[in-house]
């Protein structure tokens, strides 16, 4: 099954199941859900998009213009972390959150962060470090650590990585 974020279009056929989980219709209020739900033989994989390289809307240079401010402003998230704890981590945990009380989670949970970063100034060294904050950040939210640890792993994507980690599901921008 053919699944798009944005520009992103995702073939999720080799799955056994997907689920555009932030579509869900009726949501408890306040739960930020990732892009996707996809079950595979062995794990759950919950992806979360993030596609600041995409085309500005218009074309006009009023909208080139916001569309670079809002790149500048999500590099700005990067560096400091707000990426994470503000958007990144409060996803992962609630749409845990859902498929536990959905009786989802029967699974490994693998959180993929997928960033369309073509279009950014990045130090590619910070992104190789974005996993391990990313992750430590799931473990420990709070003063305390989870006891829990709801999400077995996590991988940092852009769109030429992709493929490394998921060759049963192309993607291609659209």
């Amino acid at each position: 099954m053919k699944m798009r974020e944005g520009e992103l279009e995702f073939d999720f056929s080799a799955a056994k199941a997907s689920e555009k989980l932030d579509a869900t219709k009726i949501r408890p209020e306040g739960m930020m859900l990732v892009d996707f739900v996809v079950e595979e033989d062995q794990r759950l994989v919950m992806i979360e998009v993030k596609d600041p390289s995409c085309k500005s809307k218009g074309g006009n240079p009023d909208a080139e213009a916001a569309l670079a401010k809002e790149r500048s402003e999500f590099v700005k998230k990067v560096y400091n972390d707000t990426l994470i704890a503000k958007e990144l981590t409060p996803k992962a945990r609630d749409s845990y959150t859902y498929l536990h009380l959905m009786k989802r989670d029967n699974k490994p949970i693998l959180y993929a962060f997928l960033l369309g970063a073509d279009n950014l100034t990045l130090d590619h060294a910070l992104l190789l470090g974005f996993k391990d904050r990313l992750l430590a950040r799931l473990r420990q939210e709070a003063d305390q650590p989870w006891a829990k640890h709801y999400v077995a792993d996590c991988v940092v994507l852009t769109e030429h990585t992709w493929e490394n980690a998921f060759p049963q599901f192309p993607l291609a921008r659209v």
